[in-house]
């Protein structure tokens, strides 16, 4: 949509009389008559995806016009420009003490909003809204579509209140106390003899009468029939019956049988060998243990050679001289394949992913609601088997479904190009970060100010916290920084050790590079090691302090009190949240939950959140990449940083186009 804004107050132009000049304004008031007194709505309006209101009307006085607290004026700002994750046309959106529901009417352009009050439940709304958009469309079709005139649409102010008055006295009646039901009526009446007896005879109707069953109304041939007896339209000539009454029964699944696979019962002859590793050869030793006893070995003290440690994809520098990490490696999008195969064939191809179910429609028509929903169904689907969250595929659904309600599509290659157009800005829309990703700017101004600029990384178990924080150590020797490394996980055994490791790795990677290890061995106050980590790295030069923390699940409490203590106490520059990007809506749950525990157990009146996301083992998901959807549509954090592999190079930047055509690919 084209709103045409910048960054003065949003207004929308009130749409007068032909020949009437126009001027920006807000929603017009009208004082409430007294035939009103008893409607539940604040106002109605229809506008343009322009910006431009055609026809509007408010019920109360009390709508504000100030555009900061103008309902209409935060739904076109905050949802149709800004598009609020939050927000989709079945839920609503809600601004003070107001709601307010709109709908599309693609096939003309425009948009109809209602506002009420959010204590108010209108059991009618819906239908009021998309009788009021079928109505207007239906009266002032080639109004709406003259381009040469601005025409006046004052007269269906009274149609509309024929229709609410309608919806709401039929609401009313459906609200009244229903009197007992009837013996005849009840579950218990069907066991009896006479019910029985009266079924055989309805079972055997005559021979003319056989087969002139009519299937039921759709909702759009109901709402037409609603609107014709009301004397506000016509049929719009949709067909009848034309979708099966009965339920389709879901097959089951073949029954698992109790057998299992005998197992040999005989002893064995002798025991099983071991199994060593020499030079990278497995050999088979003597069940003596001697093999494995390296308690008087140095090799434990033996570096790994360097170019072990390096991999293949190493970052590049700018003109600026700073070191970058590589980008991910991008994938292309299908957008030539589909050109390809713009013929329709009659025969159907059985392909998987997200687009081949769409290959079926092939007619050219007018799509509506009830032909999107199967789609978008499997559309959800799909975006679920590549880990996107749930709520995430919901809201990316319905956004489709708001956007191609009311188009027209010729055949299938047109409707995946559509779904595709649709989608795809949606998706740029939640990856692209919202704030600056450029660490290195950040450091560079800390250590301006002489003083070291600290970073804390945070997740669940398992996760890759300090492998990924090693490769963050690297990127930032290879920027010349001073880099410190507070062990503050003290109660997983080896952490410290394995920290260890990779500052003596670090070392033989960057000779004459400083890294070193701040550490207070195990069982220790987290939070009091990190803040002498921070104090020791200020009087000793030191630019950046990565702080380790132990992992923890989301759920224990008393780890998230003192993670929540050592955010509180150090004020970290940035917290950065390390999670997989095998898990979808596990994702969601964590992320929520880690940033609620920050919230609730930090004790003061503005507590920290999680800044942005580390995504680790990327390179084992081939597409299934809607883990990072979801924790950026979750959070609203940029993703900083990818690991792809086990070296200290395999850290990448995050290729937004490389997300969005894996999420779109068949």
């Amino acid at each position: 949509m084209n709103w045409g804004f910048d960054d003065e107050p949003l207004s929308v132009a009130v749409h007068e009389p032909a020949n009437a000049p126009l001027a920006p304004a807000s929603i017009p008031r009208h004082p409430r008559r007294s035939c009103d007194c008893l409607r539940m709505l604040d106002t109605v309006t229809v506008l343009t995806k322009g910006g431009l209101v055609l026809w509007s009307k408010a019920y109360s006085p009390s709508v504000p016009t100030v555009q900061s607290r103008n309902p209409v004026d935060s739904l076109v700002r905050r949802v149709l420009i800004e598009d609020l994750a939050s927000a989709n046309p079945e839920q609503g959106y809600s601004k003070d003490s107001y709601q307010v529901k709109w709908t599309f009417g693609n096939e003309v352009g425009l948009i109809f909003v209602i506002v009420y009050q959010k204590i108010l439940q209108l059991a009618y709304i819906d239908e009021l809204l998309e009788a009021f958009k079928r109505l207007f469309c239906s009266l002032f079709d080639a109004k709406i579509r003259d381009p040469d005139a601005l025409h006046s649409y004052a007269e269906f102010e009274q149609k509309f209140d024929t229709l609410l008055g309608a919806l709401e006295a039929e609401d009313a009646q459906k609200s009244k106390r229903k009197a007992p039901r009837k013996f005849e009526d009840t579950k218990g009446y069907q066991n009896t003899l006479a019910a029985q007896a009266s079924g055989e005879k309805a079972a055997t109707p005559d021979a003319t009468t056989a087969g002139a069953g009519t299937a039921p109304l759709s909702e759009a041939d109901k709402l037409d029939e609603k609107l014709q007896a009301l004397g506000l339209g016509k049929r719009s000539g949709g067909k009848k019956g034309t979708s099966g009454g009965g339920r389709k029964t879901p097959q089951k699944g073949p029954s698992r049988s109790g057998s299992s696979t005998s197992l040999d019962s005989s002893p064995r002859s002798e025991p099983k060998a071991q199994r060593s590793w020499v030079g990278g050869v497995a050999s088979t030793v003597a069940a003596t243990g001697g093999a494995l006893d390296y308690s008087d070995s140095a090799a434990s003290d033996a570096a790994i050679p360097s170019q072990e440690l390096i991999g293949a994809h190493l970052g590049s520098r700018g003109h600026d001289g700073l070191y970058d990490a590589a980008e991910m490696d991008a994938r292309e999008s299908d957008d030539d394949e589909d050109d390809d195969a713009s013929a329709v064939t009659a025969t159907p191809q059985k392909s998987g992913g997200i687009f081949s179910f769409f290959q079926n429609l092939t007619a050219a028509k007018t799509l509506t609601r009830e032909d999107l929903d199967p789609m978008m169904a499997k559309l959800r689907e799909d975006m679920i088997n590549k880990n996107v969250a749930s709520d995430v595929a919901d809201h990316l659904c319905a956004s489709v479904t708001e956007s191609l309600t009311g188009t027209k599509i010729g055949k299938f290659s047109s409707l995946m190009k559509a779904i595709k157009q649709n989608l795809e800005p949606s998706l740029r829309k939640i990856l692209t970060p919202k704030t600056s990703t450029d660490l290195l700017r950040d450091i560079l101004a800390a250590q301006a100010a002489n003083r070291p600029y600290t970073i804390a990384f945070v997740g669940v178990n398992g996760v890759g916290k300090s492998t990924n924080l090693s490769k963050i150590c690297f990127w930032l020797l290879q920027n010349d920084l001073k880099v410190l490394i507070a062990a503050c996980d003290t109660f997983r055994s080896g952490a410290v050790e394995q920290l260890r490791v990779h500052v003596r790795n670090l070392g033989a990677v960057h000779p004459g590079a400083t890294v070193e290890l701040f550490d207070r061995g195990y069982g220790k106050d987290p939070a009091g090691i990190a803040k002498d980590a921070v104090s020791h790295a200020a009087k000793n030069g030191f630019d950046v302090v990565l702080i380790d923390t132990a992992g923890r699940m989301q759920d224990n409490e008393p780890l998230m009190r003192a993670l929540a203590k050592l955010v509180t106490v150090n004020n970290p520059d940035k917290i950065i949240f390390v999670g997989e990007a095998l898990v979808g809506n596990e994702a969601v749950d964590q992320l929520t939950k880690f940033n609620q525990a920050l919230k609730d157990f930090s004790g003061v009146r503005n507590p920290r959140q999680i800044d942005g996301i580390v995504l680790s083992k990327f390179d084992t998901i081939d597409d299934k990449v809607g883990a990072a959807l979801s924790m950026t549509y979750t959070t609203g954090q940029p993703i900083f940083f990818v690991g792809t592999g086990q070296t200290y190079t395999d850290l990448r930047r995050m290729n937004v186009r490389s997300i969005v055509n894996s999420l779109l690919a068949k």
